[in-house]
């Protein structure tokens, strides 16, 4: 029993956990599988765990998916979200979740949090030193989350692919406060024309104070053509 109390005591309620880290518990993965038959441990998925006097809670469990999933974090619309940045609530909103790593997010999570995943190098960026992405509200058990600034952009990127062009810009509507310098430190170092081109457009139509602040000559805007892509809703035209 006392392997148990410690268990108990190292592992929160709602917080999964995973083999390797049972194991420095001094919980065996024999062990760990008796206990789920006793029902001290309930079983989400192979190699991962939790007790079962809680649901399992969501900020944990991002964070077990941030130990085995390179750059991943919470971000575009959803990270908008979170921050207060929002046009339509939906009843049960979908998690956009970013990362470096290919695959689907695993069945015991998605089943329990409706997400989506994106693979996405937005940015000249190393997956263990992320530009702009932060513990939600600073707090040292908080997921990782886009800053305002690199969820606009994020939001943006998807543009003509899974997101439509009149709910980016209604969300755009509600971005008065971003910093400017910040979102010039990102613009310059993305890596995808259309999103730079289309924060710039979008800010100015928009009239939005960072707008006219941000110095076009040192974003990768790409040549001096128009930018054409095509998507859902038609050809999406963006100038220099």
């Amino acid at each position: 029993m006392s392997k148990i109390n410690k268990l108990y005591s190292r592992v929160r309620p709602g917080s999964p956990t995973t083999t390797g880290e049972l194991a420095t518990l001094g919980v065996s993965a024999d062990l760990a599988v008796h206990y789920v038959r006793a029902g001290w441990l309930t079983r989400l998925a192979r190699g991962v765990y939790a007790r079962p006097d809680s649901p399992v809670e969501l900020h944990p469990s991002l964070r077990l998916l941030e130990r085995r999933v390179k750059g991943l974090h919470l971000g575009g619309k959803s990270a908008l979200d979170w921050h207060g940045v929002r046009h339509n609530v939906a009843q049960q909103p979908e998690l956009q979740l970013y990362g470096w790593a290919s695959g689907p997010l695993p069945t015991w999570f998605a089943g329990r949090f409706p997400s989506c995943y994106h693979r996405l190098r937005l940015f000249d960026e190393r997956p263990d030193a992320l530009l702009r992405v932060s513990r939600f509200q600073r707090k040292a058990d908080g997921p990782l989350v886009s800053d305002p600034e690199r969820a606009v952009l994020e939001l943006l990127s998807d543009v003509g692919v899974r997101q439509p062009i009149q709910d980016a810009r209604d969300l755009l509507e509600g971005t008065s406060s971003l910093r400017a310098a910040v979102l010039q430190e990102l613009l310059e170092r993305c890596k995808q024309v259309k999103t730079v081109r289309l924060c710039l457009t979008l800010g100015r139509e928009l009239d939005l104070p960072w707008a006219s602040k941000l110095d076009p000559k040192r974003l990768p805007t790409g040549s001096a053509q128009r930018w054409v892509g095509r998507s859902k809703e038609g050809l999406l035209v963006l100038k220099a």
